[in-house]
């Protein structure tokens, strides 16, 4: 613990930590919101579904490209402008009474517009700390953002059943607002410049643990949100309980993070990490009351911010200061279509076959994340003795006398 003590002693990492924690807090907001908030009008988590798959093809396709002009027009600006308008379109959902189709339209404005803090926060933590401490800081940024992905839903649950799934969309707003002014109040955010890349936009993705990551990523990611949808359907209607085991999976999550982020990173360790998730999966599958769901998920939280740890480190070793942040957009592009996909599918299964549907759903994404982080563990970087930092810019020229 005293190396992460260390690292928010760090001049101004606490604070950087913090503010893209609370600008980023609707990622793990919006889904649950708009779930309930579709389930509740049109009486369909299927038709939930279809909103939620278009807000996370927005955010999607909008991941490398946002990321990209940051190296362009700047980090404060770009933004800046999709802060404003993901906060409009978000209001529109919250308040208008709309058909199906209007509200996937707005879902899809929402998503195209999220504001690309994760690449922009990855970007600026390597000049904020020395090559020893990097590793260890994307092990306590992923830790930290379970709360994003799993304290979030927590809150948003709570407010949506006991208030009102309109507060609970106002309320992701409010984070966004406030966290994203946070976060543009950052000094770091004007020091850091990112350089204008010089290759081709998706020619990052020729790098074979850019690729891993994005498509381990889609598949963790999507086993999460298939939870959630099963923890929702189970123990949602009425009462803290679905709030409560989510709460006990971010914790997990959390301790795992913290215990595990000291471990050195080699080609093996997203695959066993990511096996530990399909365990925790496919227990609460077949699980039958609120102790024994709890318990199954501590088993796949455990390992969850762990793996997510590896392929942040494993992207930042493999690419060049210029590229990082659009590979980060893509491991982001990957992780939104896996919630997309994992709360449609788990949407449909709910409605056909009961809350169970959820829980196997998830454990099916989840034993394909192993699958692959298993066959292709060659692509993932040794990183055991070597600092985590991106490849330099430029290259050292070689001078021959004579």
């Amino acid at each position: 613990m005293n190396l992460y003590v260390d690292l928010l002693r760090t001049p101004g990492v606490a604070r950087i930590i913090a503010a893209q924690l609370t600008a980023r807090f609707p990622s793990g907001m919006m889904s649950l919101a708009y779930l309930l908030h579709m389930e509740r009008i049109f009486d369909s988590y299927g038709a939930a579904g279809l909103v939620l798959a278009a807000t996370s093809i927005g955010q999607a396709v909008a991941g490398p490209l946002t990321s990209r002009w940051m190296g362009v027009w700047g980090m404060r600006r770009v933004l800046t402008l999709t802060t404003l308008v993901c906060a409009a379109s978000m209001a529109a959902i919250a308040f208008l009474v709309l058909p199906l189709w209007s509200y996937m339209l707005l879902g899809l404005v929402c998503g195209l517009s999220f504001p690309p803090v994760q690449p922009a926060v990855r970007t600026i933590y390597p000049k904020m700390v020395n090559s020893r401490q990097l590793t260890p800081l994307f092990s306590l940024d992923a830790s930290a953002q379970e709360i994003i992905w799993i304290a979030g839903p927590v809150v948003v649950t709570f407010v949506s059943l006991q208030i009102s799934t309109t507060v609970g969309i106002a309320l992701s707003i409010v984070f966004l607002l406030g966290g994203g002014l946070w976060f543009l109040s950052s000094p770091e955010v004007s020091r850091v410049r990112i350089p204008r890349s010089r290759r081709k936009l998706g020619v990052v993705l020729t790098r074979p643990p850019v690729l891993m990551a994005m498509v381990v990523g889609f598949l963790v990611v999507g086993s999460t949100a298939a939870i959630e949808a099963g923890v929702v359907a189970e123990f949602g209607h009425g009462g803290a309980d679905a709030g409560i085991i989510l709460a006990i999976w971010a914790v997990a999550s959390l301790l795992g993070g913290l215990g595990f982020g000291h471990i050195p990173i080699g080609p093996w360790a997203l695959a066993r990490r990511t096996i530990v998730i399909f365990v925790g999966s496919a227990l609460a599958a077949v699980a039958w009351d609120f102790w024994t769901v709890a318990l199954a998920l501590v088993v796949a939280g455990l390992c969850l911010a762990p793996a997510l740890a590896a392929m942040f480190a494993m992207v930042s070793a493999s690419v060049k200061f210029s590229d990082t942040a659009e590979a980060y957009g893509w491991v982001g592009t990957g992780q939104l279509i896996g919630a997309a996909a994992g709360s449609a599918i788990a949407g449909f299964l709910i409605d056909a076959n009961g809350p169970d549907g959820g829980f196997w759903v998830a454990a099916v994404f989840a034993l394909a994340g192993f699958a692959v982080a298993a066959v292709f563990h060659r692509a993932a970087p040794d990183l055991r003795g070597r600092d985590a930092s991106p490849l330099p810019d430029t290259e050292p020229v070689q001078v021959h006398p004579g």
